[in-house]
């Protein structure tokens, strides 16, 4: 499910081809016993969903709890479109920024970047491993604030699913050898790879009443099961580094830039139009818009890319609702308008 994240606390396997099978163990929910999850496999993928939200979002939210809503709204619109990767990016004039920033306290008035990016991590981990891989923190206190995603990775602990999240324990499996590992299930099960506590695995798992869960790479639900399984989240300094700093080799094949000034989805994407993409952004302006980031990203300004010349960065320059009975429309309603109107370049069920 992309690149790894920077934080040990959500460390995921990506050499689990490598994994032996474990040896082979009771299942503690197989798919004869377990009630069919609300979730049903889609076609396997491999091409990826992107969106670019701005960190002026929240700069001008005056109290904690609002700036945890933002986060909350930006998270359910993800989750509800299948989203596969939320960069957030600082378009904010560089010179403003703190030379440093505590992030054992809470940033979400100081960094927030750092601030979107704790708060949508911690709602993309399955509910039962939030407590161990985040700790109490200053940014977390109105958590309760927060939705609740449902996501096919949060799956109820009577629901078959054919993968699971899990987190390894510092419990000895029996036997000695191996990993305990917790999915959310009133047992645990044991893996054959020995990985070290409170590291975040991607589990196949195995369909009769005796096996042993298999180590994946987390890409695997999606590109082999046909489940979406959840979002990662990156960092990006500025709006040119959202491109320059892709987790994927080849980059966007396929870049959405949104503005009132552009045109509007019908023209941009005709009914009998084909979009073939492997990996689709989709780039969200602030208050001010992607041309703000523009201006303040020193890279772009090198280029003289800035102001109008910004659509020059995309492929499609689209204004997702003319017409428009509000002065303004907020960045997290943008999305949900702008996802419903493209949903169908990628899904036309």
């Amino acid at each position: 499910m992309g690149p790894p994240q920077d934080h040990s606390y959500k460390r995921r396997r990506i050499d689990a081809d490598e994994t032996p099978n474990a040896g082979r163990q009771p299942s503690s929910l197989s798919a004869a016993s377990a009630k069919p999850a609300r979730f049903k496999p889609t076609t396997a993928r491999d091409w990826t969903i992107s969106v670019a939200v701005p960190t002026s979002v929240i700069t001008d939210c005056v109290t904690r709890e609002q700036r945890t809503t933002w986060a909350g709204r930006i998270a359910r619109a993800c989750a509800v479109f299948s989203v596969d990767e939320i960069v957030i990016y600082d378009d904010s004039l560089v010179e403003s920024r703190p030379a440093s920033t505590d992030h054992e306290g809470y940033t979400g008035d100081v960094d927030p970047a750092h601030f979107l990016e704790h708060l949508l991590n911690y709602l993309e981990t399955p509910p039962f491993m939030r407590k161990l891989l985040f700790p109490m923190h200053p940014n977390l206190r109105s958590q309760g604030l927060l939705p609740n995603l449902d996501m096919p990775h949060h799956p109820y602990k009577g629901e078959w699913m054919p993968y699971r999240e899990g987190l390894t324990l510092e419990a000895q499996p029996k036997g000695g050898k191996g990993t305990v590992v917790d999915i959310g299930l009133e047992d645990t099960v044991t893996i054959d790879e020995e990985l070290p506590p409170k590291t975040r695995v991607t589990l196949k798992m195995p369909v009769g009443e005796y096996g042993s869960p298999e180590p994946v790479h987390p890409a695997v639900p999606r590109t082999e099961g046909g489940y979406f399984w959840g979002y990662t989240v990156r960092k990006a300094a500025t709006l040119s580094d959202v491109f320059t700093q892709s987790p994927y080799e080849e980059g966007y094949d396929l870049s959405i830039g949104t503005s009132e000034r552009g045109q509007s989805l019908h023209r941009a994407f005709p009914e009998h139009k084909e979009a073939n993409f492997t990996h689709l952004l989709v780039a969200f302006g602030g208050p001010r818009g992607l041309e703000y980031a523009a201006m303040n990203d020193p890279e772009l300004s090198k280029i003289g890319i800035h102001g109008p010349r910004t659509k020059e960065l995309f492929e499609h320059w689209v204004n997702v609702l003319p017409n428009q009975g509000s002065r303004s429309i907020r960045t997290d309603e943008a999305m949900l308008i702008a996802l419903t109107g493209l949903r169908r370049l990628w899904d036309n069920s």
